[in-house]
């Protein structure tokens, strides 16, 4: 607030209103910045928005994406930026990347719980919250572990025992649980049949668990026998295997396009045993879109990701500028660090002292045990703090260099793809695409679309005298956020 402030007033401006956020950035609907979004988006006049850096504002797209729709002029005084609707795309681009980093960085943070979780699974013990039939509780240790519930467990083993004899159906099944009392725990309201599968499923009542695609035995006790939950599946096997004779064909584009005339998805489907062609469903009525051969599609998509195309010289500039953006991040990361690091020195301070007090018998041994457990558990987190910060920083730099070379080599790699991996580039490259008329109409995901604007205003002055420089121009951060040439 105080850099922010200082930077208000060397530029001249007039505070309107000041924000401040503490709850977490990873999830959209942020108190402090909905109230900042809404007083905007009511006061037309205030245009200028000051943020200390990127990730204080933004640490997801959606948040990116309405900042962006305000058309507000937004200043980084940390980092020298300021960005507008008249930036270079150069520019936009750059910030994109930041953007990606500082998900990243968050998607880092989480990865602690998920450390701890898969911890706890090795020992055997489910690490959220209890399933449907079973309840969460202290064990004898102090750990959180599970228990049969007393009112729902036994529902749920008649579950077992009813469905193992193949003669119901899902739904019968989930009708008869349901009239015999098992109800949802949350909010006591009725169990949906796709959760009844899921039940029958589950490995953990009878004594194992998945987590993280790998199988664990538990500690807990089994609601029902292996014997009854391997009849179980063998039953639902069998009814799969009917309902699906053969394999479906692979399409390369199913689920991602949709008809341009009538909104309705487009399909694929196999003619003569070995052409594929792609036509409207006409879900939402008769659609006059004809057939068209997967081959023109896939000459369309192709067409679509070589707008990205650039050489390796343009690369090279790319990073050296993305690489003075992670200086600064790494500058943060290290100030992060040594804060945590004299934070965990002065606590292990205090223990020590404490200790002394014991001996001299100045504080009993009960209290010295409850603060020093206390202060342990709290350099425990300026350590995995500081393991984070370290982790961010290595990332921040390789991410962002990572998605720079799959751009560059977009084309070739959808070119030589199966159709599985062709669909996996395109949702992660493009977004809303539709079919009308034989063409093909997409939307670049960011920061992809300004890669693309970028890469054509640079192939424009290919040509011209001075090419080399205008193309280093445009794709370095030649200006300095007073909009004026760096030095």
């Amino acid at each position: 607030m105080k850099l922010l402030k200082e930077y208000a007033a060397a530029q001249g401006f007039s505070v309107g209103q000041e924000y401040v956020d503490v709850e977490t950035a990873k999830q959209t609907g942020r108190t402090a910045f909905g109230e900042m979004i809404a007083f905007l988006k009511a006061h037309p006049a205030v245009r200028v928005m000051l943020v200390e850096k990127t990730d204080r504002l933004y640490r997801n797209l959606k948040d990116w994406v309405t900042v962006d729709e305000l058309n507000v002029e937004v200043h980084f005084p940390k980092e020298g930026v300021v960005l507008s609707r008249e930036s270079r795309s150069s520019e936009k681009f750059m910030h994109g990347i930041k953007v990606l980093m500082a998900k990243n960085y968050i998607d880092n943070l989480s990865e602690e719980a998920r450390k701890g979780m898969r911890e706890k699974a090795e020992q055997g013990l489910w690490p959220t919250v209890a399933p449907l039939g079973y309840r969460n509780v202290q064990g004898p240790n102090g750990k959180r572990i599970i228990e049969p519930d007393p009112e729902s467990a036994p529902l749920v083993r008649g579950l077992f025992e009813s469905y193992a004899h193949g003669t119901q159906s899902i739904k019968e099944a989930a009708h008869e649980v349901r009239s015999a009392g098992l109800v949802s725990r949350k909010r006591g309201s009725r169990i949906p049949t796709s959760t009844i599968h899921n039940i029958l499923r589950t490995r953990l009542y009878m004594g194992e668990f998945e987590w993280n695609e790998r199988v664990y035995q538990g500690t807990h006790e089994p609601i029902v026998s292996k014997d009854l939950w391997d009849r179980v599946q063998a039953v639902l096997d069998n009814r799969k295997a009917k309902r699906h004779r053969r394999a479906k064909h692979d399409f390369a584009f199913s689920g991602l396009i949709e008809c341009g005339h009538c909104g309705s998805a487009i399909v694929g489907e196999i003619k003569k045993q070995r052409y594929v062609y792609y036509h409207c469903t006409g879900y939402r009525g008769k659609c006059g879109e004809p057939y068209v051969r997967q081959e023109v599609i896939e000459q369309k998509f192709s067409e679509v990701l070589g707008r990205l195309t650039f050489d390796d010289e343009v690369l090279t500039w790319v990073r050296e500028a993305l690489g003075q953006s992670h200086a600064d991040e790494k500058r943060d990361h290290e100030q992060a660090i040594a804060r945590l690091t004299t934070e965990h020195d002065r606590l292990q301070q205090r223990i020590h002292a404490m200790y002394v007090d014991k001996l001299d018998g100045r504080i009993d041994a009960g209290f010295f045990d409850r603060m020093s457990a206390q202060w342990r558990l709290e350099q425990e987190r300026c350590l995995r703090d500081i393991e984070r910060h370290s982790a961010a920083d290595q990332s921040y730099l390789e991410e962002g260099i990572r998605v720079l070379e799959l751009a560059k080599d977009a084309q070739r790699l959808f070119d030589k793809q199966e159709p599985r991996e062709k669909r996996q580039l395109l949702n992660f490259v493009v977004s809303n695409c539709s079919w009308k008329d034989g063409e093909l109409t997409v939307h670049l995901r960011q920061p992809f679309d300004l890669l693309a604007d970028t890469s054509a205003r640079a192939s424009e002055v290919q040509e011209s005298e001075d090419a080399d420089l205008t193309k280093r121009t445009i794709w370095l951060l030649g200006l300095d956020s007073n909009q004026q040439p760096s030095g």
